[in-house]
């Protein structure tokens, strides 16, 4: 197994030699040169087996430069019911009650409570890994709108030779999740609250990214959801709801993904080609719609800061959706010097339109469907699913179990992926039910917690300045 870049810019490489990388050296993302399929005996095979056993099945075709028992016990180590509540990891629950049909994947029960621990709790390990079999160390930047910082910190607290540099959008996450990433006191990591929003932050990571020299000096890496490592881990969960929601593998299930960054759902669209029975993928996106623009129109066009709303479901307050590139790359038949030239106009800050494209008529073979989301919406949801089951869900489930009601056709089984724990978005929750969503041992005083944090203008070279002055 080889990757190559979206741009088409890059030799292929081995997974090792991608995975502390990030962007390619031509600016675009690694993708594998070919994707692993599962046949009927194979899904058969899989059906039956426990979530560790699963994820070695499906992340190790992608994976030849690690010994089996060593990638195998990573694993081992990361998915432990000590870690995730229960060793079923990811459990599938009924929400019949709200709509026939209708299913629910919890992902959200690791150490900071959100999905994006699944993932992340295994690079950790990986990382450690990579580190020492070189002898290196590692200075991660990565940007977050909410989930993706905490879950990145908690796995790499105390990690040998890793330091971590994480910019979020200064006042635009939720308290709960602000108290969770500037509460940590731990030597090798670094908040910087950066004023603007959230794709400030994530340019930011990309002017550093494609500074070759200064990435090469400084050893500079990421986990944010551009890293092929963490999209393989999500796949995973999609096999173990689909096992989990079905008695045999003739049965189609569709999902339904709140997409921000494009990662989750793009899990899903590599399981799908993996040769799972994924019917259709349903991306949900809040107030922020500008990929629920591409499916409905084949436009994208990326907003500016200025644009770029602050809503109750802030993890998604993102207009330009990294992994959509990978995506673009595979309708464009793995054509990198036509993304190029796509992607020169979103670096430029114009659009691109596909509609009447080759391209774009690709887009149904894919499975994509989406629909919106809006503050009194997600609100109306909140109310409906605890009216009907009494659980409480988070408000980027509730974007997504909206649009999976408004697209489910009869007959149509729907696996709804919740994000996070309801306890991250407790004032959203409070103007939802009048109640406040209960809090997991140990977090219930966190917004009190000391805080540690840098402030900074969205600034690329203030961001670089700092990193030299902390760099391990």
């Amino acid at each position: 197994m080889r990757y190559v870049s979206t741009r088409g810019g890059m030799p292929p490489r081995a997974f090792l030699e991608i995975l502390l990388e990030g962007l390619a050296p031509d600016g675009g993302l690694a993708v594998p040169q070919s994707c692993p399929r599962f046949d009927r005996q194979a899904l058969d095979r899989l059906r039956g087996l426990d979530y560790r056993a699963l994820a070695f099945e499906v992340i190790s075709p992608f994976v030849d430069d690690i010994p089996h028992g060593e990638l195998r016990g990573m694993i081992d180590r990361t998915y432990t019911a000590a870690a995730f509540g229960s060793g079923d990891i990811t459990p599938l629950s009924s929400l019949e009650a709200v709509e026939p049909g209708l299913r629910l994947l919890e992902l959200s029960n690791g150490p900071t409570l959100a999905f994006k621990d699944v993932a992340m709790q295994w690079l950790g390990h990986l990382f450690e890994y990579a580190l020492a079999r070189r002898g290196e160390t590692l200075n991660i930047l990565g940007a977050t709108s909410g989930d993706t910082g905490s879950a990145a910190e908690y796995a790499m607290r105390g990690k040998h030779g890793i330091r971590v540099f994480m910019l979020s959008p200064h006042g635009g996450m939720s308290p709960f999740q602000t108290a969770q990433m500037f509460s940590l006191t731990d030597p090798n990591i670094h908040n910087i609250a950066i004023r603007g929003v959230f794709d400030d932050c994530q340019d930011i990571v990309k002017a550093v990214g494609t500074d070759l020299a200064f990435k090469a000096r400084w050893r500079i890496g990421t986990v944010n959801s551009i890293n092929w490592a963490r999209l393989l881990a999500q796949v995973v969960y999609y096999f173990k709801g689909y096992f989990a929601a079905t008695r045999g593998n003739d049965e189609p299930v569709s999902f339904a993904v709140p997409s921000g960054n494009f990662g989750n759902i793009y899990a899903g669209h590599v399981a799908r080609r993996m040769g799972l029975p994924i019917r259709r993928l349903m991306l949900a996106t809040n107030e922020n719609d500008v990929l629920d623009e591409f499916f409905r129109t084949g436009r994208y066009r990326p907003r500016g800061s200025a644009e770029t709303r602050r809503t109750s479901s802030p993890s998604m307050d993102i207009s330009k959706a990294s992994n959509f590139e990978r995506y673009v790359f595979d309708i464009a038949g793995a054509d990198g010097a036509r993304v190029a030239a796509l992607w020169r106009e979103v670096e430029a800050g114009r659009a691109f339109d596909l509609a009447g494209s080759p391209e774009f008529a690709r887009v149904p073979d894919t499975g994509f469907v989406s629909g919106a989301s809006s503050h009194a919406d997600r609100l109306r949801t909140i109310r409906e699913v605890h009216a009907a089951t009494g659980r409480i869900v988070d408000t980027h489930t509730a974007d997504g179990i909206k649009v999976a009601r408004e697209r489910r056709e009869p007959g149509e089984t729907v696996i709804c992926l919740e994000t996070a724990q309801p306890a991250k978005f407790e004032d959203t929750i409070v103007e939802a039910l009048g109640l406040r969503p209960p809090r997991p041992q140990g977090f219930e005083s966190i917004e009190q917690a000391p805080r540690r944090f840098e402030v900074m203008d969205a600034d690329a070279s203030a961001v670089k300045r700092y990193i030299e002055t902390h760099a391990s």
